[in-house]
């Protein structure tokens, strides 16, 4: 296992290759959950991720023979980009295997760092075959995105820095993916603030802890907005630390995932991908845990593809109740238009697109159907727009 003393040799060997970045209280989430938030930004890295805490550790420990033999790595993008960036500022020569389904912004991102980058495999699991197939046969070194206790090291360093800034804690939550992350804190976390509870959180479909501290077991994978932690077993040498010392680990849906990306960007002004706000998704899944504690939720990583992150707040804003989808049978005859607008307009409502279609979807030919989109304060300012419209029209919710 890794100590207290391996973490902060690595904090002083990438001391000024990376950053110190804030830990801020946040009252907006504060008052939304009923907990003392307090976020740990390494969204705000200069590759928008923890990840290159264990890169940086992990390539400043090479030997002068394998910086010559240049590094292999893999990874859904975030310690791609760790590992192409410290390479570059190391002179290694660096490729880096990606499972196709990786964000395109996530890709462009890490060529752009000057290395090679290799799209293969439908999952983790095959890029990961890949990869260990060209590192054989090219002779590189393996940088291990979470099983190496270097890397483990190095990501601990962002604990260092959260306990340092924030003070005592009574809870830690962080995301699982391959755990290399939440095993570098726990062991920073069980020195320094000993009382601290630490917990993991997976997303459903990869869930493989989900029966902590039981076995793990083999979820079934699947599409995920938090990519970044969409990995089907956890490492060896990480889950050895995360049975001692990790308290719990919760299981958050998608649609909390989604609504927690929202939050931190209203509530908190930060943009997070989907594996950067899991863990104020577990705060927003489980309250009760949290009510009333001194809870740190680190934002991991801001590398959201810029339509995924817009699809993101429109379904959030649907679920909320602020963005109202209604359909409308209406007569087919001039004026109707400009009577709905001026009753949405009047209720307060701000019409964000409309479908007019007279030809195919109403059952006689002097009837239309309109779908219109409209933006509304809350929920309740949603229904009095739909009954306004319902005392004239008939009306259902898309």
């Amino acid at each position: 296992m890794i100590t207290l003393e391996d973490i902060t040799a690595a904090a002083q060997r990438i001391k000024g290759r990376v950053l110190h970045t804030p830990t801020v209280p946040c009252q907006t989430l504060s008052r939304a959950t009923g907990a003392d938030i307090v976020l740990k930004l390494d969204n705000l890295q200069a590759v928008g991720s923890f990840k290159e805490r264990g890169a940086a550790n992990k390539l400043a420990l090479l030997t002068p023979r394998e910086r010559e033999r240049g590094v292999i790595t893999v990874s859904a993008g975030n310690h791609a980009q760790g590992v192409a960036r410290h390479a570059s500022l190391l002179g290694i020569d660096a490729v880096i295997v990606m499972p196709r389904f990786t964000p395109a912004a996530k890709v462009t991102r890490t060529a752009a760092w000057g290395a090679t980058v290799v799209l293969e495999g439908d999952n983790f699991a095959e890029a990961t075959a890949h990869a260990n197939m060209l590192c054989q046969r090219e002779g590189r070194v393996f940088v291990h995105p979470y099983d190496d206790p270097e890397v483990m090291a190095g990501q601990g360093t962002f604990a260092l820095e959260l306990f340092e800034d924030a003070g005592p804690l009574d809870t830690f939550v962080c995301p699982i993916g391959g755990g290399g992350l939440l095993a570098g804190c726990a062991v920073a976390g069980q020195a320094l603030q000993p009382n601290m509870d630490i917990i993991g959180v997976q997303v459903e479909n990869f869930s493989s802890l989900a029966g902590f501290p039981g076995d793990e077991v083999l979820p079934p994978g699947g599409p995920t907005i938090a990519e970044g932690i969409a990995v089907l077993q956890i490492g060896r040498q990480p889950l050895e630390v995360i049975r001692e010392l990790v308290s719990r680990v919760l299981v958050v849906p998608e649609s909390a995932i989604e609504t927690a990306i929202t939050m931190l960007a209203e509530g908190a002004k930060q943009v997070s991908e989907g594996a950067g706000a899991t863990a104020l998704a577990a705060v927003l899944t489980y309250p009760e845990l949290f009510r009333g504690k001194r809870v740190a939720l680190p934002v991991t990583g801001g590398n959201i593809d810029s339509r995924i992150l817009a699809n993101t707040l429109l379904r959030s804003l649907l679920r909320d109740g602020r963005l109202l989808c209604l359909k409308m049978e209406i007569p087919d005859r001039p004026g109707v238009l400009a009577d709905i607008s001026r009753k949405i307009s009047d209720e307060g409502g701000n019409i964000i697109e409309v479908s007019h279609q007279r030809l195919f979807t109403t059952p006689s030919v002097q009837a239309a159907e309109l779908e219109v989109m409209v933006e509304a304060r809350d929920p309740d300012h949603a229904r009095a727009l739909e009954a306004e419209l319902a005392k004239t029209y008939i009306v259902r919710r898309a």
